[in-house]
């Protein structure tokens, strides 16, 4: 996308006669439909957390492309609070640039902190330089063939290890197309780079101290005042981007992860379609436990940098629990098994028999995840018991003989 489009004269007209809003705000009122998509597999919660998911992907919208996509001021901003789209990891940061085109050079300057880390990514998506002359209310779902601001392809990263440092942590990196003499502290971009994720890894944030990085264009352009045909487009990217995580939500709920309950699966191919970075293996599924059951998942975590295991929402949210340490296990904060293994104890209430008891927060299915950063060996299988939770409150692990194992935790690709 070239910034001429930003004074393109259709885009500049569609703004300021109030056809872009009005397309924008057809495009949400289409969002919110969508949940009729599901029938009736949403609880009452579930569709509750639906609507407050709409407003937090259209705020997500709106602040990465309205307020932080301007060519000439490039800055590097969290992604917005309480965002958690795609099964985000409670102890992992997320600064994003967002860029119209990769045609500029930038220089990322920062200082290490005590975070053990962090990966720069960059990242191409199906973003239309002419966006803002067209309607995509009348096209919907499909508009997302021409326009999917959420189906990201990692074009290439820098891992913190890679960089070099000074005596005092300091460090600069060089984003462009060309590399530097050496090629060291260098994230490459391509011609179609619209933006950058910077992931931030922590094993205790109360701990540790985050690095700090500000990102700036190399032939410092003066500022320029706001452009109707830029604005047009920038509010139909924001709409599009709400449809297009609607469709990954439905997508993956009910094309792939809801027809093998109760396990996960570990694809490459699944993680990397949302911009993910392959430092990592990320396995995915949906659990289902009723309120009066229990669902005990048991796997040897591998030899890797850092892990955790979450439950989600169906729209793939951190429950609201998270904030109290509750809906995730992690390496560095577990207790582990004799053997080295975890017992993860999804429940309503605490059965009592050790463990890592995650509270489902009034929730009786959403999806689930299994996230492995510089893993140093194949991926674990993970077994599942579904149980009565009286049973395993009376018979202790024992109970879990007379249940069903699931075994999961396969690799396809």
């Amino acid at each position: 996308m070239s910034e001429q489009s930003g004074s393109d004269e259709l885009s500049a007209q569609r703004l300021l006669s109030g056809r872009a809003w009005d397309d924008y705000c057809e495009v949400l009122k289409l969002a919110g439909r969508a949940i009729e998509r599901f029938a009736d597999e949403p609880t009452a919660l579930d569709r509750a957390e639906w609507y407050r998911f709409l407003t937090r992907l259209t705020r997500n919208g709106l602040e990465r492309f309205v307020e932080n996509c301007e060519p000439e001021r490039p800055r590097l901003r969290d992604a917005p609070w309480r965002q958690s789209i795609n099964f985000q990891s409670p102890d992992q940061d997320h600064l994003l640039a967002e860029f119209v085109d990769g045609r500029h050079a930038y220089v990322i300057r920062g200082t290490r902190g005590t975070a053990p880390y962090f990966v720069m990514a960059s990242w191409s998506a199906r973003q239309p330089a002419d966006a803002g002359r067209h309607d995509w209310a009348p096209r919907g779902f499909a508009g997302l063939a021409e326009c999917n601001p959420a189906l990201l392809r990692t074009t290439a990263m820098l891992q913190s290890q890679a960089i070099d440092y000074d005596a005092h942590g300091n460090f600069s990196v060089l984003v462009s197309q060309e590399p530097p003499e050496g090629g060291r502290n260098w994230l490459k971009i391509d011609p179609d780079c619209v933006g950058l994720l910077i992931r931030i890894v922590y094993h205790d944030r109360t701990r540790e101290t985050a690095p700090q990085m500000s990102i700036e264009r190399l032939d410092e352009p003066a500022p320029r005042p706001l452009d109707a045909g830029a604005l047009s487009t920038q509010l139909a990217k924001s709409g599009q981007l709400v449809l297009a995580y609607l469709e990954l939500v439905r997508t993956w709920w009910q094309d792939n992860l809801a027809k093998r309950p109760n396990s996960i699966r570990f694809s490459r191919a699944l993680y990397l379609s949302n911009g993910g970075v392959p430092d990592r293996h990320h396995g995915f599924g949906t659990w289902q436990c009723a309120k009066d059951e229990a669902l005990v998942l048991q796997f040897t975590p591998p030899d890797c940098d850092y892990w955790i295991f979450q439950l989600c929402n169906m729209w793939q949210e951190n429950f609201d629990n998270y904030e109290d340490g509750q809906g995730h296990v992690t390496k560095y904060r577990c207790r582990l098994e004799p053997d080295g293994s975890v017992c993860v104890v999804i429940a309503a209430s605490d059965p009592g028999i050790g463990g890592n008891w995650i509270d489902p927060g009034g929730h009786v299915h959403g999806g689930m995840s299994l996230r492995l950063i510089l893993i140093k060996a194949p991926p674990p299988p993970v077994t599942a018991y579904r149980l009565p939770l009286a049973r395993l409150r009376t018979g202790g692990r024992a109970a879990l003989r007379s249940a069903t194992a699931l075994v999961s935790g396969e690799v396809t690709d």
